[in-house]
């Protein structure tokens, strides 16, 4: 038997084994092709030539990237999952499973009966990718993460699901002294979460596991979160000697069943392949000359501040700090906004050290020549450096952003801000920050997506941009995620697309994403006339260009884009007017100390995790927090609607009418179970059952019914269902109570009252993938609430079939839970009414929540609500306003209850001075696509605020403090307009 030769072509790496008869392997090669497979592949075979040199072989081509080659030498081909099965099962015969993370795909192979594999699709969350993202965020190497990950103390809820959520939580953690160790152990259990939620969709992982792949061969404390996590021992975690390799061990067994070739001859086919070239979609250049790029320069660089030099100045200075998620900036200025210093850099991960040796520099610099009257600082690390040092402001983001724009462009009505891996797109209207757009679910539209291929190319960020310039065939790539859209570099690479073609195309990328995906801009006009662009991003000039291109239109850059955030904090300090700042002095900081402790406060069911941030002289700052009793306040309970129905809602179990002979009924505390207890709860306490609800929802919860989950992207309310339904399996019930309702009860305000399909029609999916459920009686018929006689007969007839209850006794039931559904709505709307008298008598502000009802949840909400109270709100839910409006049509199709309450209570708050919205919106809701835009429309119609707070499973509040306090700055500015208004 010839020797037989496996190659695997994955999106990062080439793979190449060579086995002899007895499958004994006699070369192994891990190479990263950096999007060179061809010329790769090629390499590692000429080393083994003189192994093979004028032999005949049997070759295979697998992996993600290796169709294309293959096609393209004519080589012989075997899909990769086959590849890896032929492997296992030549070397693990009795495997159970296998899983297998690669560079951007991730998949579980289940054998035993028919192969079935499962891959990621859209997003290269948990895969290679992402670990190699998250240890640049760290600052350090892969190993290294590894390495500080096999230290750890506790596990941080991290997603995993994008790169933008990772970061958004991993940089609050870092930025507010969380320890690297215990980051690193986070981030790797969140590509165990995944893996497990994303790609097992309901299919339990049991038995003997393998686990395959670069990550897992090389990661050792990945390795020991999935062990930890699926519980497994040795003899059911299988580490393969040679797992990265695995698939090319496959294709070198599967090269048994294709014929003989010449080694030589195959080698040459592949080098002859590496040239070979097709057709590319490409567009117009970015710049036709280099006069048409130099003017461009030109105009865009007379937008700078007024020289000024800090060697020579003498006066009074103010210095303006910008913590990012991932940068450090700084601003020192003169009053006429003269730029005396500026400092932007990687945080590394500890801001604090990082101002620390800025602040260090700029006394050292300043001398006694130079007074700093004033300091504030914006940011994700705004509390943490301003309790470190003392700075005199804190101010959101978004107004920082606002105060730098306006001073370059007066009449500025959008700014956008494209930083690393954050977007912040806001429109200004009446001089104040008006709507608020953040990325939330996606990182392709931000720098960090050119600088992932620009590493990948073996190129500067800086160099890569340059490169585009003047191409002249930019590749069309779209708009997509950077999975994707590395999908579509390799295609365009292959088909001859040159390097600079593809650094153009990628800027064009990034605007297209920004626009289309986070702006969601129909035209130019939808943004505004005078646009002020800024963030590191827009310091290359190819994406400026693409941006100016895209709408048509010249826009303002500064020539400092970059530190815009820390040049209008230093703006905001001046306007402070101090006679002497609080910032630490030269003295006090040469004895300045810091250090910090994660820990979980257990003073309440959040169970936040604090970190205590200790400083020199006994100071200290906690951050984490989400109210103000782990700082030694006690919490003050401002009116609060969604607070008072959860707790009104969760005391029902334990009361209510009847002996609970007839046994205990089981009721999951989720979706629209929070509109529909009441009603059931009185229903079945009235027969004599003893109700149980589910426990309260936590991640513990969640992740009890995670291996259940059959989709990914369903919202995480419906999620939870699953932990739900299989705690109250534990619990032993008689039988679980979960109808289907197609339809909410008719409250005349739409043009229909359907419940969308998730809620409706969750029931039937639970039945289908919750195993636990065949121990227990699990009830889900479908039944109509909203007509009351047909529904009295038909669950009657239901409860003689199924637990012998006479007709009457049902009927009257019915009729209770009728009256009990309405006392509930009407305390509610009672109550809302309650909290406005309080707020108007005691002067304060308004806050109405629009969601739906189990976004009273304080897992789904992770305490939005308390956040809202404690900036001074009163807090009211659209459903205690809705019927204060009567019908009126909408642009959209309005069939479903719970947006018809909101329509109409912003309708409402339309015409009260002292309101606004807050629409809280889960990922995953697809009747919200089209229902957002909608509110949206109504406020702005009536001289409203629209602010959106997107929430999922983690629970980083970073986003939705800069949204809520934005709210506020907006709200601020229009009384002061107000104000300027009646005295003019």
């Amino acid at each position: 038997m010839s020797l037989r030769i496996g190659i695997d072509i994955g999106s990062t790496t080439v793979k190449v084994v060579v086995l002899d008869e007895q499958n004994k392997l006699l070369f192994r090669s891990y190479e990263r092709h950096y999007s060179k497979a061809r010329e790769r592949a090629c390499e590692t075979l000429h080393s083994i030539q003189d192994m093979l040199k004028g032999q005949m072989v049997r070759m295979v081509i697998t992996g993600s990237a290796g169709l294309g080659v293959a096609k393209a030498a004519n080589v012989d081909f075997v899909q990769e999952v086959y590849a890896t099965a032929a492997a296992v099962r030549a070397y693990y015969p009795d495997t159970d499973a296998v899983i297998e993370l690669g560079g951007e795909d991730a998949k579980i192979i289940f054998f035993g009966g028919a192969l079935e594999e499962r891959m990621n699709g859209s997003c290269a969350g948990g895969t290679g990718a992402f670990i190699d993202q998250m240890a640049t965020l760290m600052s350090v190497s892969v190993n290294g993460l590894d390495e500080l990950s096999l230290k750890h103390e506790k596990i941080y809820p991290i997603a995993s699901r994008c790169g933008v959520f990772a970061k958004s939580d991993i940089q609050p953690i870092l930025n507010q002294g969380g320890r690297k160790e215990d980051v690193a152990a986070s981030i790797f259990q969140a590509v165990v979460d995944q893996t497990v939620a994303g790609l097992t969709q309901g299919r339990e992982l049991k038995g003997k596991i393998v686990f395959l792949g670069g990550p897992l061969h090389f990661l050792m404390g990945l390795r020991q979160r999935f062990v930890e996590t699926l519980k497994l021992d040795e003899e059911h975690a299988i580490f393969p000697e040679d797992g990265d390799c695995f698939a090319a061990i496959g294709a070198g067994l599967c090269s048994s069943d294709y014929p003989e070739q010449s080694f030589d001859d195959l080698l040459k086919r592949l080098e002859e392949s590496v040239d070979a070239t097709n057709t590319v979609d490409t567009m117009p250049p970015l710049f036709t000359d280099k006069a048409d790029y130099d003017a461009f320069v030109t105009r865009h660089n007379a937008n700078h501040p007024p020289e000024a030099d800090i060697h020579t100045y003498t006066g009074d200075a103010f210095l303006g700090i910008d913590a990012g998620s991932t940068t450090t900036k700084v601003a020192l200025i003169a009053p006429d906004g003269g730029l005396l210093y500026t400092y932007y850099h990687s945080n590394l991960g500890n801001p604090v050290a990082v101002v620390l040796e800025q602040l260090k520099e700029i006394y050292k610099l300043c001398g006694d020549r130079i007074t700093i009257k004033g300091s504030a600082v914006t940011g994700y690390g705004e509390d943490l450096i301003k309790n470190a040092f003392g700075c005199d402001l804190g101010l959101v983001e978004t107004v920082a952003h606002y105060n730098a724009a306006r001073h370059f462009n007066p009449d500025v009505d959008f700014i956008i801000d494209i930083g690393g891996q954050d977007m912040k797109c806001f429109k200004i209207r009446n001089g104040a920050v008006d709507s608020i757009m953040l990325n939330e679910a996606c990182s392709s539209g931000c720098g960090s997506f050119i600088e992932t291929f620009a590493k990948a190319l073996g190129y500067s960020i800086a160099d890569f941009a340059k490169l585009g310039l003047f191409a002249q065939h930019p590749v069309n790539l779209g708009s997509r995620c950077t999975v994707f859209m590395n999908s579509s570099v390799k295609q365009a690479q292959k088909d001859g697309a040159s390097v600079e073609d593809i650094s153009a195309g990628l800027s064009i990328s990034i605007v297209k994403n920004a626009v289309y995906k986070v702006i969601r801009a129909a035209s130019a006009d939808d943004l505004g006339k005078h646009i002020v662009v800024q963030g590191g991003t827009f310091h290359n000039d190819a994406v400026l260009r693409a941006f100016e291109q895209e709408l048509g239109r010249n826009v303002t850059r500064p020539t400092i884009a970059g530190i815009m955030g820390a040049f209008g904090a230093a703006l905001a300090a001046r306007d402070l007017h101090l006679n002497a700042s609080g910032l630490l002095g030269e003295e006090a900081l040469k004895s300045f100390t810091h250090s910090a402790k994660p820990v979980t406060c257990g003073l309440c069911t959040n169970h936040c995790a604090l970190t205590v941030n200790q400083f020199d002289g006994g100071r200290k700052f906690i951050s984490g927090n989400r109210c103000s009793r782990p700082l030694g306040k006690e919490k003050v309970e401002l009116p609060d609607l969604m607070n008072y129905k959860y707790k009104k809602l969760r005391a029902m179990e334990g009361k209510g009418e009847g002996t609970g002979v007839r046994g205990r009924i089981g009721i999951p505390f989720g979706l629209n179970m929070y509109e529909n207890l009441p009603f059931w709860f009185t229903f079945f306490t009235k027969l004599n059952f003893e109700v149980v609800l589910s426990p309260e929802s936590s991640r513990k919860l969640y992740i009890k019914g995670q291996h259940t989950i059959p989709s990914d992207t369903v919202c995480y309310p419906a999620k939870l269902l699953h932990g739900h339904v299989e705690a109250l399996v534990e619990e032993g019930v008689d039988a679980i109570w979960y109808p289907c309702m197609s339809y909410n009860n008719d409250e005349g305000i739409g043009d229909n009252h359907f419940n969308c399909p998730v809620v409706a029609y969750y029931p039937e999916l639970l039945a289908a993938n919750v195993p636990a459920l065949k121990q227990t009686k699990f009830l889900n018929p479908y039944v109509g609430l909203w007509r009351h006689k047909d529904f009295a007969k038909r669950i009657a007839k239901m409860m003689e079939e199924e637990f012998s209850i006479p007709k009457k006794e049902s009927v009257a039931a019915a009729k209770a839970a009728y009256e009990a559904y309405d006392a509930y709505v009407h305390d509610v709307r009672a109550t809302g009414k309650k909290y406005i008298e309080y707020a108007r008598a005691m002067n304060m502000p308004i806050i109405v929540v629009c969601g739906r009802p189990y976004h009273i949840d304080p897992e789904i909400n992770h305490g939005i609500n308390d956040l809202i109270t404690s900036f001074g709100f009163v807090l009211i839910t659209e459903d205690a306003l809705s019927y204060l409006k009567g019908y009126a049509p909408r642009k959209v199709l309005n069939q479903w209850t719970f947006q018809s309450r909101m329509y109409n209570a912003a309708r409402y708050v339309c015409t009260q001075p002292d309101m606004q919205v807050v629409q809280l919106v889960s990922f995953g809701c697809g009747t919200d696509a089209i229902t957002t835009d909608e509110l949206r429309s109504i406020l702005e119609e009536g001289g409203k605020l629209y602010t959106q707070l997107k929430i999922d499973d983690i629970s980083n509040l970073g986003a939705v403090r800069i949204r809520i306090r934005s709210l506020i700055a907006a709200i601020d500015a229009r009384k002061q307009q107000d104000r300027n208004a009646a005295n003019a």
